[in-house]
């Protein structure tokens, strides 16, 4: 049988919240794991449908979530997500292509590969954090990750990982940082960043 409810208390961070019956009584604890579109994350306030079940301690809880009026995902988010992934690839052939000209050091494809591995890691284990309402890496860890050359990384698991892609509040935020990094690649492109570079690398 399924209900009908309004989401409150919604904990984005902790990937957790209530629902509000909407025939009345007590509030149902809901996880975003039970959501049916794991997409689109919640924010608060959405009118849902949804099953019970009971937790290991008796406690209701709400199961195969639905926003009511949502749809799944359509095969044009799919072309958006080919779309990022084709972007990041192009982004790592033209560095490595810059690096082969002599254009950049070498260093600096090996910083945008490292940071882009652990960027991806930590947005694999914030994804689990959440789901399993451990501990979570600040927002801010993960944007600083991104301006220090894993962003390619970054945009790679929120397509692959939907994870951090549906909150407008962090896309914001992540592409600033990605046009702040490249920025910064244009001027270490130029002749005088470049050789600035070199010169610092040198004497280490």
């Amino acid at each position: 049988m399924r209900y009908q409810g309004r989401i409150s208390n919604w904990k984005d961070e902790k990937g957790f919240g209530f629902i509000t019956p909407n025939g009345g009584g007590g509030q149902v604890f809901v996880h975003i794991s039970s959501f049916a579109n794991r997409r689109k994350r919640p924010e608060g306030n959405e009118i849902v449908s949804y099953e019970l079940k009971t937790d290991a301690k008796g406690r209701a809880q709400a199961d195969n979530v639905a926003i009511v009026g949502d749809r799944m995902p359509s095969a044009s988010s799919s072309g958006k997500s080919a779309s990022a992934l084709f972007l990041v690839l192009a982004f790592l052939v033209f560095v490595a292509g810059c690096v082969f000209v002599h254009k950049l050091p070498g260093a600096v494809l090996a910083v945008y590969l490292t940071a882009s591995v652990v960027t991806f890691t930590a947005y694999a284990l914030d994804k689990s954090a959440a789901r399993n309402d451990r501990w979570r890496i600040a927002e801010d860890t993960l944007h600083l990750f991104a301006v220090v050359g894993g962003w390619p990384g970054a945009l790679a698991a929120q397509k692959l990982l939907h994870h951090k892609s549906r909150k407008p509040s962090f896309q914001i935020v992540f592409w600033a940082s990605v046009v702040l990094n490249c920025a910064i690649l244009g001027w270490l492109y130029s002749s005088s960043g470049a050789e600035l570079l070199r010169s610092v690398l040198g004497a280490l």
